[in-house]
């Protein structure tokens, strides 16, 4: 008798766990529903620059479905919308923390996901801006760009980001190195923007950018290789090339990167042209 009421008893079990494994899995089911709803709605709030509608729905959307990785994008791309470069308000700045720490949060389920890695990257640069820039913010965002070109190699986009970083930090070190001797030297005579650096300050601004400077010039040719009419990798090359003659000893050399960054310019311009004069693609 003992015996027959355990078997009993277990198959009451059983079937009970049995219904409530098929409500649960029900209840899964419609919230993977709700969570695609919420994630469409706030794709519409989105489009229509509702940005702060979108991110509660996306949240919402993340919430009913934690494995919704669509809907975690479009929530940090969300708060990015929100986030003004160059405004210190705290809550303007929360809006990037936030972008980031979503984005991270992708990353931790999707290591190579290139839409967060770029987010990140792009969001770290605008921080970073200044004035004054935030040399390492501007370095992290660059490890971003190449953890990009890591992944995808062909891909012109963040070979121009590492350039464009690479020019900003020796850019603002050559105003600041040129700005520091200047008042140091009040009463001599000052150097101008487009004046060699003098020995001492050469050697220190070649010392520490050096690297940089090199890093950025073969990041965008390679952007250029890869994109032959890329009109703003050209423009940062062009720059970039004023910053190494800036850096160099010889006379020579420096009027020959000069000359390399001019060409570039002309070249710009001729691209610029050709597309302009390019009849508009047919309305969709």
């Amino acid at each position: 008798m003992l015996n027959r009421n355990s078997a009993v008893r277990s198959r009451r079990l059983g079937t009970a766990l049995a219904i409530a494994a098929a409500f649960s899995l029900a209840a899964t089911g419609c919230n993977k529903l709700k969570a695609r709803d919420m994630l469409n709605k706030g794709v519409q709030a989105y489009k229509a620059n509702q940005y702060d509608a979108a991110i509660e729905k996306f949240k919402t959307a993340t919430e009913l479905d934690p494995d919704l990785k669509t809907a975690r994008l479009y929530l940090a791309t969300a708060y990015a919308n929100l986030y003004v470069p160059g405004s210190p308000d705290p809550a303007n700045l929360d809006h990037a923390h936030q972008a980031i720490t979503v984005f991270k949060d992708v990353l931790g389920r999707d290591p190579n996901n290139l839409s967060a890695i770029d987010g990140i990257g792009s969001l770290l640069f605008n921080m970073a801006a200044g004035p004054p820039p935030n040399v390492e913010m501007l370095k992290e965002s660059r490890s971003y760009h190449q953890k990009h070109i890591q992944m995808k190699s062909d891909d012109p986009l963040p070979y121009y980001w590492v350039g464009l970083i690479d020019w900003s930090l020796a850019f603002h070190a050559n105003a600041q190195a040129r700005l520091d001797y200047n008042k140091d030297q009040i009463a001599r005579k000052q150097i101008k923007d487009g004046d060699p650096l003098p020995e001492k300050v050469r050697e220190q601004f070649a010392g520490a950018y050096g690297a940089d400077v090199d890093d950025g010039i073969a990041a965008l040719k390679k952007a250029i290789q890869l994109q032959p009419d890329y009109d703003e990798a050209m423009a940062y090359l062009n720059l970039l090339y004023r910053q190494k003659a800036d850096m160099v000893a010889s006379p020579d050399e420096r009027k020959q990167l000069q000359d390399d960054a001019d060409a570039l310019i002309e070249k710009v311009k001729e691209i610029k042209q050709k597309k302009a004069s390019q009849p508009a693609p047919p309305a969709s």
